[in-house]
C-alpha cells in the first residue's frame, strides 16, 4: 500500500500541486501531454525557494473567463486519463459550488475560469492518476491573511471562493497574519478537497519512499513557499484500515425481510452485512442485524436500515480498527466441455504470496447455468485452474491484468 501525503505550510495553488507531484515521479511527458491540449506551450524548471529546489509549473496562458460548461467541455476534450478528467470535472464543480454560495447564480468563472487553471488542474490530476497512490492525505492547510484584490475589490484572506472549498471539504486550516498574503488559492484548495481520501492519522507506520516539491511564484524570504508531497510505503503484511459499525436489535420482522435487508444495503454501499439470531426481552426470538461500513457511508446506511428494518434506533461504533489483505481480481480463462469461459476471481495476498483466492459466484453460476453443469462443480474447476496459473505477485502478472480493487480513482 502507497500513501500520499501533501503538507500546504505555506499555502497550495494549482501550479504548486501539479509541481510536487511531477518532482515526486510522475511522468513529465504524459502531464505535459495533457496540459497542452489546453494550453499553447506549458513549462517546467527547477527552482530555488529559501534553500529549497522544488519544480515550477508554468502554463503561459492568457487571461479569459468562462463558463462552467465551457470549462467542462475543454476538460473533456483534454489529452488526459479518463480517471484525471473525471476528476477534473469534480474539481471544478467543487469551485462552482463555492462560487454560487458566494455570488448566487452566475454564469461565469473569473480568476479560476483561465485557461492557466484549466491546465493547472489537468496537469494535477493526471499526474495523481499517473502516481496512483492507495490513499491521500493533507496536513492543515496554511491560509495567509491580511487583504488581496479580486474582481469584486478587496476582500480579506482567504478569498471567498476558497473559504467556501474549505468550508465544503472539511479540511482543516491554519491562519496567518497580514504579513503572509494569499497563500492558498480556491483552485488548490479544490484540488487538495478533491484529493484527499484518509485522515494522516489512520496511515500508521510506514517507510518514506519518495518526497517531492512544487515552487509558488513567490519566493518569500525566510521560508520556502513550496507544497511538499511525500509518498509512503506501508510496512504492515496486513493493511490497517477502519470502518464503522452499524448494528440494531429487531424482533418484529420475518427472516425474509431480513434477507431482502441484506441485499439492499449491500447494493447500497455496505462492505458487510450479516443477522445473528439472539433471545430478546421476554424471550422474543430476534435478530442482531450489522453492518460493517465506511465512515462516510454510515448515516447514509443507518438510514438504510432504519427504512428496511422498521427499527427505531441504530447503534454505530466509529473507527473500528481492522487489518485487510491485499486483493487483486484476475479474469481466469479455462475450457470447459470444448467451450473457453472467463470468470473472475478474486486472490488475496500477504506481501507477495498469494493465500486465498475465490471464484466470484455471481459469474461462474451464470456460466454454470449456460453449461447446464452444477455451481460448485464449476467453481471447484476454475479455483484448481486458478491455483495452476497463479499470477507472480500482487500486482498481477506482465499481462497487467491485475486490478488492485483497494485504489479507486
Amino acid at each position: 500500500m502507497r500513501y500520499l501525503l501533501f503538507e500546504p505550510f505555506h499555502g497550495a495553488a494549482g501550479d504548486m500541486v501539479t509541481g510536487a507531484l511531477l518532482s515526486l515521479g510522475a511522468d513529465k511527458d504524459t502531464v505535459a501531454d495533457a496540459m497542452r491540449s489546453v494550453v499553447t506551450d506549458p513549462s517546467f524548471s527547477i527552482v530555488n525557494r529559501a534553500g529549497i529546489q522544488a519544480i515550477r509549473v508554468e502554463t503561459h496562458a492568457t487571461p479569459c473567463s468562462r463558463t462552467l460548461e465551457e470549462v467542462i467541455t475543454r476538460i473533456k476534450n483534454a489529452q488526459a486519463p479518463e480517471p484525471a478528467i473525471r476528476m477534473a470535472v469534480r474539481v471544478f464543480r467543487r469551485i462552482s459550488d463555492a462560487e454560487q454560495s458566494v455570488h448566487g447564480d452566475r454564469t461565469h468563472f473569473h480568476e479560476v475560469g483561465a485557461d492557466d487553471a484549466i491546465a493547472d488542474v489537468i496537469g494535477a490530476c493526471t499526474a495523481l492518476d499517473l502516481l496512483k497512490p492507495d490513499g491521500v492525505a493533507v496536513t492543515p492547510v496554511a491560509v495567509g491573511g491580511g487583504m488581496v484584490k479580486g474582481d469584486h475589490g478587496m476582500m480579506p484572506v482567504p478569498a471567498p471562493a476558497t473559504m467556501a472549498v474549505l468550508k465544503a471539504s472539511g479540511l482543516t486550516c491554519k491562519l496567518g497574519t497580514p504579513a503572509d498574503g494569499e497563500l492558498c488559492t480556491p483552485t488548490g484548495a479544490a484540488l487538495l478537497s478533491e484529493f484527499e481520501t484518509i485522515s494522516l492519522e489512520r496511515i500508521g507506520p510506514v517507510n518514506v519512499s519518495g518526497i517531492g516539491y512544487g515552487a509558488g511564484s513567490r519566493d518569500p524570504p525566510g521560508i520556502p513557499n513550496v507544497l511538499r508531497a511525500t509518498l509512503f510505503e506501508k510496512t504492515d503484511e496486513l493493511n490497517p484500515d477502519f470502518v464503522d459499525v452499524l448494528e440494531t436489535n429487531v424482533d418484529d420482522v420475518t427472516g425474509e425481510i431480513i434477507g431482502n435487508a441484506i441485499s439492499v444495503l449491500m447494493k447500497a454501499g455496505a462492505r458487510d452485512a450479516s443477522a445473528i439470531p439472539c433471545i430478546m426481552k421476554k424471550g422474543r426470538g430476534g435478530y442482531l442485524a450489522r453492518v460493517i461500513c465506511r465512515e462516510e457511508d454510515s448515516a447514509r446506511l443507518a438510514g438504510v436500515m432504519a427504512s428496511e428494518l422498521g427499527t427505531l434506533g441504530v447503534r454505530c461504533t466509529p473507527s473500528v480498527h481492522r487489518f485487510i489483505a491485499m486483493r487483486t481480481i484476475e479474469k481466469v480463462r479455462l475450457d470447459i466441455q470444448g467451450t473457453v469461459i472467463e470468470v473472475p476471481v478474486k486472490y488475496g495476498w500477504v506481501g507477495d504470496r498469494c493465500y486465498t483466492l475465490k471464484a466470484e459466484f455471481d459469474e461462474a453460476q451464470g456460466q454454470a447455468q449456460k453449461l447446464g453443469l452444477p455451481a460448485r462443480e464449476l467453481i471447484r474447476r476454475i479455483e484448481e485452474h486458478a491455483w495452476k496459473t497463479l499470477p507472480g505477485s500482487a500486482a498481477g502478472d506482465a499481462s497487467g491484468h491485475g486490478e488492485n480493487t483497494e485504489w479507486q480513482p
